[in-house]
């Protein structure tokens, strides 16, 4: 069984100690606790689990502490694959819900699978979602004062079980001023994308990774056979033409964890039960 987790690129966190510290503090508490919900939870369960404990955490641009976009609403997408299934769902630009992950976690089960804007919310308050602002006082102050700060944040987990089931789960509450109705990359299988032989979870500009398909470029070249070290390898390759912003986590069939950047400063933790990692 293993797990991975990120907190997307967050430029604060190399500028300010106590941030860094705190994220990463936050980034383990949640990886050991997902890690041990997965003793008895499948992979499908525990990426929902974990992404949600995420967007509940301000630290992070998911859920609680998403950013506001260019007309001062809050706007949020998330995503989750089923790598055994082959099923995908999620919500685009859905509006004042705690837990976007687990508005996608009741879509898997509906043939129509993706919603997105006023769909997504109703959806959302038919299923017993009630009304929550996610908006925090640090995202208003800087809405107000139009600052534009280079915060590129999204949360994700892929998350492998002791039945060798892979998922994978991405939430974002997007980059913060963006025109109103703009789609990120966390709902589309570039960002977010699994199946039975690897998992990724994406952060980082949602246009540069829609743009290269990193996702589902990465897990069906392993499906094809490359090594997760070479997938990645060649995948952040073909970002470079366009210097594309992306970070991804990943873990495939055999257990190999993975992670890699275009421009090192993502936040992530990978735990097996032993072995732990931070970084951010």
């Amino acid at each position: 069984m293993k797990i991975i987790i990120h907190g997307g690129f967050f430029s604060e966190s190399s500028t300010n100690h106590e941030t860094k510290v705190a994220k990463q503090t936050a980034l383990l508490r949640i990886i050991k606790d997902s890690y041990a919900y997965l003793q008895t939870h499948s992979a499908l369960e525990t990426v929902v689990y974990a992404v949600s404990l995420l967007e509940d955490d301000a630290l992070f641009n998911a859920g609680i502490g998403s950013q506001i976009q260019g007309d001062g609403k809050i706007r949020m997408s998330a995503s989750l694959m089923d790598g055994e299934t082959q099923k995908m769902s999620g919500v685009i630009n859905i509006e004042e819900v705690k837990n976007p992950i687990q508005v996608a976690q009741v879509l898997l089960k509906e043939d129509d699978r993706i919603l997105g804007g006023s769909g997504a919310t109703n959806f959302a308050r038919q299923h017993g979602f009630e009304e929550f602002s996610t908006e925090i006082p640090q995202r208003r102050a800087e809405y107000e004062a139009k600052l534009q700060a280079s915060r590129i944040g999204t949360v994700g987990c892929v998350a492998l079980d002791a039945d060798g089931k892979i998922a994978a789960a991405t939430s974002t509450g997007g980059k913060g001023f963006e025109i109103p109705g703009r789609i990120s990359d966390s709902a589309t299988v570039a960002g977010n994308y699994a199946n039975a032989f690897c998992g990724v979870s994406l952060t980082g500009v949602g246009e540069d990774i829609v743009s290269n398909a990193t996702a589902a470029k990465i897990v069906t070249r392993v499906t094809d056979g490359f090594s997760i070290d070479k997938a990645f390898e060649k995948t952040f390759a073909e970002l470079l033409p366009y210097d594309g912003f992306a970070g991804a986590i990943a873990i495939d069939k055999y257990g190999n964890v993975f992670h890699q950047d275009s421009h090192p400063s993502m936040v992530f933790a990978s735990f097996d039960g032993v072995n732990e990692e931070v970084f951010g």
